[in-house]
Formats: structure tokens, C-alpha cells, sequence
């Protein structure tokens, strides 16, 4: 059957104070018999300033084997400084688009221009199973609009048919052999091509296992799709956990270490006030809530909802860059003053790796836990036993001690009276030549020195430092001003000083 078009011209609409949506009229469809295959094709235009997520229900028959849809639209020339038009996509089934996802089916953002979802199989980024009979929305989300709109075409293919059997996703085991209590090394934040990456899931496997990882967790932007994705990857001594990169329009945020299938929705702004919700469902589904490259300088990715709700921070994202240095300096900034509640917030670190050559395990964070497991590696994230390195070619060794035998390691308190003389220790090997390591208090820089083979030994006082934590920076370029550090090798969490309370 020839395709059928419709032109929308919409009128907008939005919610005072919070993300605005806009839903257009819908398309139809008639039962038709197996073998057949029926198409619908919707073209509009987006105004700059439009909705963050426009909705176009579809309705679904009974007796459809099969989705498809595909999507174009136009990319005029913009004035020099002027943000062009982008334009995400996803879908949810006939159970609804309300705010938590039941109806959620799949996002692939503006990484592809269709999709197809069947009970057999779905294109990555999307969930294999039944098309229902009901009303389906295909969601679109522009991202930015160029001054002259946006002009968009929208076509939805049904095939008609049995619909299969939707094979049971096989996930990852919470646990592996390992070493025991032990520091294992990991990557928390990797994409591949169930979101906007270019390596398959093997593909990333085989790049973390290079890299020296012990475990990696998949964070898909928007989808859960991944998840299913690893089979056959992991080993006794290789864990994958599962989690989900959540992408909004006001920053985005890892959800590490989730029950595998949990689904955590996107479509809200900091000024919505959805946020807490979402962190306690991260929570519940045993999983940590780590704001991802906060300064980050492109659209929609500096965070923007606070640190009230969130375990950890991702200070360093990828190859060292001066968002890196601001994310660690607000970073060591709270650790004076922690959200209301908690006590210092710790540091990650991880790749971000999309593609080559962007290299998986660059950076890395490094875990003091009992055992290679999930719940094991999320406690030792969360209390913050745990350096960041550039490689596994660097090994960090850093603790405090007091005068009575008194003993801390990174993460921990060094339980002593104010008065009390403290030791600090660093033992650094795999540094990059002319690196330099530095001790940094609430004071800031407090002890500087070349890193040899060496331990270094820092003296003070409990109550000169609140903390103390340590940086190896590599050797500034040449030419740079005076006193510049070099970019990060490894950095530390902090040692605390004092008795708890």
C-alpha cells in the first residue's frame, strides 16, 4: 500500500515552570493481512523555542509483526556562534508516555535515522517485543533549532504478521573469581552502538580487557538496551555491571551499578523538580547516583541539579581537559562543606569512550573492595576508597598515620586529637616522567615534589587540615605560565582528619 502523507503546523504549548511537550495529531492505521505492509508519513515544522519532546501518537492495529520508523530533517546554514538544528528520537508502546517510563521502547537520540522493533529483535538502543494493538507515540525531541526552524518528516512502516517469540535477555552475573579484598580497576561510563558509540559491546570488552580493567559498567544513553548485550564477554575475572547514562536537557548523570533492565527516564528539567525521584529510584534498584563531567561546556551537559541527591561526582571525563580542572576544583571546593546530610562526596573518573581512537580506561577509577562483585565495588565507590588513574600503568599507594599507631588509607579518617602530629605517605609507580605529586588540604597546595621511586613523607597537624588528598600531574608544556600544573596522571579521594561527630 502507497504511503500516506500529512503536513502538521503546530501551535505550542507549554507548562509555566516546567519542560514543555507538545502532542500533534495522530496517524492511523487499519488491519491488514499478514504479509502486507502499510505506511504513514508526517511532515511539520519546529519554530525555535519549541517543545523539548513532541509526541506523535500512532495508532497500532492488532495482527502488526513489526515497527519501523524512519526520520529526516533540514540543517539550513546558521550565523557563525549559531546552534544548527538537531533532532532526537524515540518511542514508547501502547502502556503511555507518562513521566517514569512503563511505556518507554527505545531512544537512539540523533545517533540514527530509523529504528525497528519486533517480538524478535530491535535495533540497538531499542527493546524487542510484541507490538501490541493500541496507541504507540514516536517522540522527538529537538535538541536545538536553528533560527529558521526546523522542518522534519516523520514515516511509520507496519508489517503485518505472527509476531515471534521475544528471546529472554541474558545479563551479567553481580559477581566474579577476582583477587579478594584487593583494588580492582574499572570504567564506568562507556558507550557503544545500543546508544551514540561506535564499537560494539565486544569490541568494548576487548578495549577494557587491553586497557588492564577489571570491570566496566555499560551507560547507555536513555536506554536499557544494552544491558542484554554482553553475553559471552564476561569472565571470572571481567564484570560488567549494568546502568544508564540519563541525558536531560540540564546535565546528565550515571545511574552505575543498577539492577539490570532498570529504566531511569530522561525528560525533565533541574526547574521540573523530578530529579530526587528519579535518584531514589536509582537507589532502589541498588545502583549509585554520580553527576557525569559537570563543567562540560556543550549544550545540555553542565549539571545543573545539585548535589543533594548524588554518591559520587565524575570530576575527570576522558583525556584531561580544563573542565577537568574545574570539576575537581568545585569538587575539592565541598568537600569542606558537603550537601546537607552526608559527609565529603567522592571523586570518579572514567572514559566516556565513544569510538576509536578514544581509549577505554582513560581515565580509570580505582576501587578498594572485598571481592569483584557489584555490591562490593559500589560500596567502595561510595565511601570513596578509590583513586583515579590515567592507565593502569600507574599504581598509587597513600595513607596517614598518627603518633599512637593510628592509621588511615584513602576514603578513611585518621582518628586522632587535633594536636596530633600526622604523617602523610605517598608511594607512586607507573608515573609519567617529570611528574610531580602534590598534597592538597583545605588549604589548598600544601607539599609539592618530584616523584622518583621514593615514598614521600608530608608532616603536620590534625588541626591544620581538615582532609589531605594527593594529585601526580604530569610535567607542564613548555611555555606555560609559572605555576600552572601539569594534567592529572592520578589523583586521590581524601583522608579526613578527627574523630568522627
Amino acid at each position: 500500500m502507497a504511503g500516506v502523507e500529512r503536513r502538521d503546523v503546530l501551535r505550542l504549548s507549554a507548562v509555566a515552570g516546567a519542560t514543555s511537550v507538545l502532542t500533534l495529531g495522530g496517524v492511523s492505521f487499519a488491519r491488514a493481512a499478514d504479509g502486507s505492509q502499510t505506511s504513514r508519513t508526517v511532515k511539520g515544522r519546529l519554530p525555535t523555542g519549541a517543545p523539548d519532546f513532541v509526541y506523535l501518537p500512532v495508532e497500532v492495529p492488532a495482527g502488526v509483526r513489526e515497527i519501523e520508523v524512519s526520520y529526516s530533517y533540514d540543517k539550513p546554514s546558521v550565523p557563525p556562534g549559531t546552534k544548527g538544528n538537531a533532532l532526537d528520537i524515540g518511542v514508547f508502546d501502547q502502556r503511555g508516555t507518562a513521566l517514569g517510563g512503563r511505556g518507554f521502547r527505545g531512544w537512539s537520540g540523533g545517533a540514527r535515522d530509523r529504528f525497528t522493533i519486533s517480538a524478535e529483535a530491535a535495533t540497538p538502543g531499542y527493546l524487542a517485543g510484541p507490538v501490541r494493538e493500541g496507541t504507540w507515540h514516536v517522540v522527538l525531541g529537538p535538541y536545538t533549532v536553528a533560527p529558521q526552524g526546523m522542518e522534519y518528516e516523520v514515516t511509520v512502516t507496519l508489517r503485518h504478521g505472527d509476531p515471534g517469540k521475544t528471546p529472554r535477555p541474558v545479563h551479567p552475573p553481580e559477581r566474579a573469581r577476582g583477587r579478594g579484598r584487593a583494588w580492582y580497576r574499572g570504567d564506568c561510563h562507556l558507550h557503544t552502538v545500543h546508544s551514540d558509540g561506535k564499537r560494539t559491546p565486544a569490541e568494548a570488552a576487548a578495549a577494557a580487557r587491553e586497557a588492564g580493567l577489571d570491570f566496566i559498567t555499560t551507560t547507555e544513553h536513555n536506554t536499557t538496551s544494552g544491558h542484554g548485550a554482553w553475553e559471552g564477554l564476561w569472565d571470572e575475572d571481567f564484570l560488567i555491571l549494568c546502568g544508564e547514562e540519563i541525558t536531560t536537557r540540564n546535565g546528565h548523570v550515571l545511574a552505575l551499578g543498577t539492577d539490570p533492565g532498570t529504566f531511569l527516564d530522561w525528560r525533565y528539567r533541574a526547574r521540573d523538580g523530578h530529579f530526587p525521584r528519579f535518584a531514589r529510584r536509582i537507589r532502589r534498584a541498588g545502583g549509585l547516583v554520580v553527576p557525569a563531567h559537570p563543567d562540560c561546556p556543550f549544550v545540555g551537559c553542565q549539571w545543573k541539579f545539585g548535589y543533594e541527591d548524588a554518591d559520587a561526582v565524575e570530576v575527570w571525563n576522558g583525556p584531561w581537559t580544563t573542565d577537568d580542572e574545574l570539576a575537581v576544583a568545585a569538587w575539592d571546593n565541598m568537600l569542606v562543606a558537603p550537601p546537607a546530610g552526608r559527609g565529603p562526596l567522592p571523586a570518579m573518573g572514567n572514559s566516556d569512550a565513544h569510538a576509536e581512537p578514544q581509549v577505554v580506561g582513560l581515565p580509570q577509577t580505582v576501587v578498594l573492595a572485598d571481592d569483584l562483585s557489584r555490591q562490593a565495588l559500589l560500596e567502595g565507590i561510595r565511601e570513596g576508597r578509590s583513586y583515579i588513574a590515567e592507565s593502569s600503568k600507574i599504581s598509587v599507594r597513600f595513607a596517614a598515620s598518627g603518633e599512637h599507631g593510628e592509621h588511615a588509607g584513602i576514603g578513611g579518617r585518621l582518628a586522632v586529637d587535633a594536636d596530633a602530629e600526622v604523617t602523610v605517605r605517598l608511594e607512586v609507580s607507573g608515573a609519567p616522567e617529570g611528574a610531580t605529586a602534590r598534597f592538597l588540604t583545605d588549604q589548598g597546595e600544601m607539599f609539592a615534589s618530584p616523584v622518583s621511586g621514593a615514598p614521600l613523607e608530608w608532616r603536620t597537624r590534625a588541626s591544620l587540615a581538615a582532609y589531605v588528598r594527593a594529585e601526580i600531574r604530569h610535567r607542564p608544556p613548555v611555555g606555560s605560565p609559572p605555576d600552572l600544573p601539569g594534567a592529572m596522571a592520578a589523583m586521590t579521594n581524601p583522608i579526613r582528619f578527627g574523630h568522627d561527630g
